[in-house]
């Protein structure tokens, strides 16, 4: 008796396990609010910052750490009052010259990228600057 235990109990928990690797494996992806991305410039712009449905960002940077914050109450309702009255039009064609900053933003499965701000992307890009100035920092 004590042999089929030895045998077969192994044999369980390896079944056990790989039965249960999916269900923990299938984790729902985060559904992302609003994406901002500034590229660019003599400096070489490259800064991102994503918001999740779930008031939580990802900050980015082409130098140094990516960084995972989450907002306050008031930010979030903030941001998502501005994106309300956000209009995301057409992309436009880079103008002449080398140092301009590209701004592309996404939300509400559409996106486009300006050179020049829309009113209504002003406010929702100002909330967004903030928040990589408050939360981003180098190590």
């Amino acid at each position: 008796m004590r042999i089929w235990r030895i045998v077969l109990l192994p044999v369980l928990l390896a079944v056990l396990s790989t039965s249960m690797a999916p269900a923990q494996a299938e984790v729902a992806p985060k559904r992302v609010l609003v994406e901002l991305r500034k590229q660019g410039g003599f400096a070489g712009l490259n800064d991102r910052v994503i918001v999740f449905g779930n008031g939580c960002a990802r900050l980015s940077r082409r130098t140094g750490p990516t960084v995972d914050k989450c907002l306050t109450a008031k930010e979030e309702r903030r941001l998502r009052g501005h994106l309300r009255h956000l209009k995301i039009g057409r992309s436009q064609r880079a103008p002449q010259g080398a140092d301009f900053i590209r701004f592309t933003l996404a939300h509400d499965k559409r996106r486009a990228g300006v050179y020049d701000l829309p009113p209504t992307w002003q406010p929702v890009v100002r909330d967004l600057d903030k928040l990589m100035e408050k939360y981003w920092a180098p190590d």
